[in-house]
């Protein structure tokens, strides 16, 4: 280490390529070290650290030195990168190497937290270095790399690399290659947030538990390698070199690297310098081999193909580039749309236009078994599809637009149906050039307002008159039915045994009674009718007094009221039709989980329906029962509640499970039981189990669980959360785990024994959407069996 001090020494006298001189008081930290174009040179001269043009502006980094090229290795606050030509770069007073901009703020290029540096070294092995008094580094470019390792560099488990925006910018890009804590080296784009199903390519060297972590490792070689943390043993073994007769401690004229580049390929390069003055530089490695693989190389609504060995992103039917230009942008919409219609109708918006070799990456909101044809004419048809894909194995699988990582591929590829719009969209309005052109238009604009106010109100009193005039004719025959703007039909009894074909094929029974399948419309239109049981007796007037105000709660999250039947004793009501049974059945009932994204987008949906129950409709509603039976999924997989403001029909002796109290066993709040009023955070408290319930895939009382402590969810749901062991609730699932955490402290919080402890249905949907943070919760009391 003395020789590389005395080296610097010697150095500092040049400006250019020289240190500070380390001194043992702190003044010398505050002289200016470098100046725009300045750069210090490695002593081999092949790596420089300093200036360097990006764009507009100028950037601080390390690169290799070459006649005709700069290949940047490494650049400082990549984030915010630019600087002006009057920027410098020198020691402070507190031993850190910062940036000084023109307007005098600073910026740390290279610091410790806690040490002070004395000088700086710029090696030949291209690793830029900080150095105390001692000689001892506490700070190299090495430790935190960019989008680049060098011979002799490591990235370690937990690290990562990020991609360049593009060639002549070097701020952080689309993608990144990340050593996972598990063992597994993996490629993902920028969005994907770790999730696996949005990874391009792995290593394969998943470790379970993850005890002995591994570190990429470029050797001087230029072999690339993953190597075990702890053994120094080689796990694989990505590319060899073992012809390269690198050595470190020569002057090979070989330098190697691996950088993620802008395209989102890992590639491993040689750069060979030649005593002639030359200079060559080999691919020699790459991953993936497919460019068309890399999920995210081409935007929404475009797919990727390779022509001649080179990538393209091309626009899917129907659909034009964002910016000609910038293809990598993705595409939009070149159609208008005619809205949801019948079969026949859609065939006249909409044509099916075929592709052949095509996959994407987006999970089907439908699939089935089914004929090419049948594929075709299904999303034809659905008012949801946007395209269908139809695999070899006579699989149809229907997805809305927009669709991500679609690419051609002659390998894998399958039969796809894009829907398309007959009906282009009308051309941009045409830029006004002269002042008389813009005063015609809006004395135009002004004269059809002024008009269009005059028709509106001459239509308004129309309409006002002819309501008032049915409105006593309704008073004159005695009759109240329901307003116009309340869409309710009123069936009656025969109608509905004959659309149900004499009640004949049950959907299941509930609370109130049993729900049958039936067909509206000429059998075009499939409707749930539930007959009611056991009810209070309630007046035709009170009945549909009733009947009014739930059919004007109208919520996505909610199951819709169609019609209602009141017909001597009878009471039947008419629902929107749930084709993808109840959340029970998914969570339950089925050998496959659902996948993680799903369940909380599910456990979003219900919050959200719940949430408009309490505050939202004109009269707040206090359900009695949520429970994952009375969660329905719709043809999308959205989560719909039924059975709401229904609690009041139910006679005082039909009680479900608990005598004196409504609600199901396991769901039921604990203030049912204590004989004090009933609020909507009865309701919180039944979400909250069923929450974890979405959360581990299992009903909240098993009495075949494997241990006595699981038996009861909520309790085992926090000892684990206390005991940091959230992993066994899931059972092995990879989940993300600041999600899971989430969940489960937001269902903890929800089933507390004190009704004002638990938060309102607002603050657990901002909870969930991570817009609010979510407090440990304590300890909630183990519910009864």
């Amino acid at each position: 280490m003395a020789s590389i001090s005395i080296v610097f020494l010697v150095l500092s006298i040049a400006f250019v390529c020289g240190m500070a001189q380390p001194k043992q008081d702190s003044s010398i930290s505050s002289s200016a070290l470098l100046t725009y174009p300045g750069s210090w040179l490695s002593p081999s001269n092949r790596f420089a650290f300093g200036f360097y043009q990006q764009g507009s502006g100028f950037a601080v980094g390390i690169w290799l030195v070459s006649q005709d090229n700069r290949t940047v290795v490494w650049t400082a606050n990549r984030d915010d990168p630019l600087v002006t030509s009057n920027a410098m770069v020198y020691f402070n007073r507190d031993g850190k190497l910062v940036l000084r901009t023109e307007q005098g703020q600073e910026q740390f290029i290279a610091s410790s937290a806690k040490e002070s540096a004395s000088y700086a070294a710029m090696l030949d092995s291209g690793n830029f270095v900080l150095y105390d008094t001692d000689n001892k580094p506490i700070w190299q470019s090495f430790e935190n790399p960019t989008d680049t390792i060098l011979g002799g560099q490591t990235l370690s488990s937990g690290s990562q690399l990020y991609s360049s925006l593009n060639k002549s910018d070097h701020s952080p890009g689309q993608f990144y290659l990340r050593m996972q804590p598990d063992g597994n080296l993996v490629l993902y784009p920028v969005t994907s947030e770790d999730n696996p199903p949005d990874a391009y390519w792995a290593s394969g060297t998943y470790i379970p538990g993850g005890v002995h972590k591994n570190q990429l490792y470029l050797d001087f070689n230029g072999s690339l390698i993953l190597i075990n943390e702890s053994t120094g043993a080689t796990v694989l073994t990505l590319y060899s070199n073992f012809y390269g007769g690198i050595n470190p401690n020569n002057n090979n004229n070989t330098i190697y690297r691996a950088t993620l580049d802008v395209d989102g390929i890992f590639r491993l390069y040689s750069h060979t310098y030649y005593e002639n003055g030359n200079y060559n530089v080999s691919r020699l490695w790459s991953a993936p081999s497919n460019p068309c693989d890399v999920k995210g190389s081409c935007g929404f609504n475009s797919f990727c193909t390779q022509d001649n060995n080179q990538s393209d992103c091309r626009c899917l039917p129907g659909h034009d580039f964002v910016d000609p230009n910038r293809r990598t942008l993705g595409c939009e919409r070149n159609f208008s749309r005619a809205g949801c219609r019948g079969a026949k109708e859609n065939a006249t918006f909409y044509y099916i236009s075929t592709m052949e070799n095509m996959t994407w990456g987006d999970i089907p909101y439908f699939a089935a078994e089914m004929s090419m044809e049948e594929c075709s004419s299904s999303c034809l048809e659905d008012c949801n599809c946007g395209a269908a894909l139809f695999k070899n194995n006579n699989s149809c699988q229907k997805q809305q637009f927009p669709l991500k990582y679609v690419r051609r591929d002659t390998a894998d590829g399958h039969m796809a149906f894009f829907k398309v719009g007959h009906t282009a969209l009308l051309n941009p309005p045409l830029m006004i050039t002269r002042k008389t052109e813009m005063v015609q238009i809006v004395l135009e604009m002004i004269g059809f307002t002024v008009l269009s106010c005059v028709a509106l109100a001459i239509f308004g009193r129309f309409i006002f008159k002819m309501r008032v005039l049915r409105y006593k004719r309704l008073l004159h025959n005695g009759k109240l039915g329901l307003p116009e703007e309340v869409t309710l039909r009123l069936f009656t009894y025969n109608e509905l045994k004959r659309v149900t074909k004499g009640f004949k094929e049950e959907l299941g029974k509930g609370s109130f009674g049993a729900v049958y399948k039936g067909a509206i419309g000429k059998g075009k239109k499939l409707v749930a009718v539930k007959r009611l049981e056991k009810l209070v007796e309630e007046g035709e007037r009170e009945f549909r007094a009733e009947m009014r105000a739930i059919g004007r709660t109208h919520h996505r999250n909610l199951v819709r009221l169609l019609g209602f039947c009141t017909e001597d004793s009878k009471r039947l009501l008419i629902y929107e039709y749930m084709s993808n049974g109840s959340l029970a059945d998914l969570l339950f009932g089925v050998i496959l989980r659902p996948h993680w994204t799903e369940r909380l987008r599910i456990a979003l949906d219900v919050a959200r329906g719940i949430l408009y129950l309490h505050e939202e409709c004109e009269a707040p509603i206090i359900h009695c029962d949520i429970k994952p039976k009375n969660i329905l999924m719709d043809d999308c997989w959205n989560a719909k509640i039924s059975d709401f403001g229904l609690d009041k029909f139910l006679m005082p002796d039909q009680t479900r499970t608990f005598t004196g109290a409504r609600g199901t066993r396991g769901y039921v709040a604990p203030e049912w039981h204590k004989n004090i009023p009933i609020s909507v955070r009865a309701d919180v408290y039944s979400y909250g189990i069923v929450l974890l319930e979405i959360v581990s895939c299992r009903k909240n009382i098993d009495v075949n669980a494997s241990a006595e402590e699981e038996i009861v969810l909520p309790s085992w749901a926090y000892k684990c959360f206390a005991a940091g062991e959230l992993n066994k609730l899931v059972s092995g699932e990879e989940v993300d785990k600041m999600s899971l955490e989430k969940m489960v402290k937001v269902g903890l919080w929800c089933i507390q024994e004190e009704p004002a402890l638990r938060p309102s249905m607002k603050c657990v949907v901002l909870m969930l959407e991570g817009i609010t943070e979510v407090p440990v919760p304590p300890c909630p009391t183990t519910p009864s069996m």
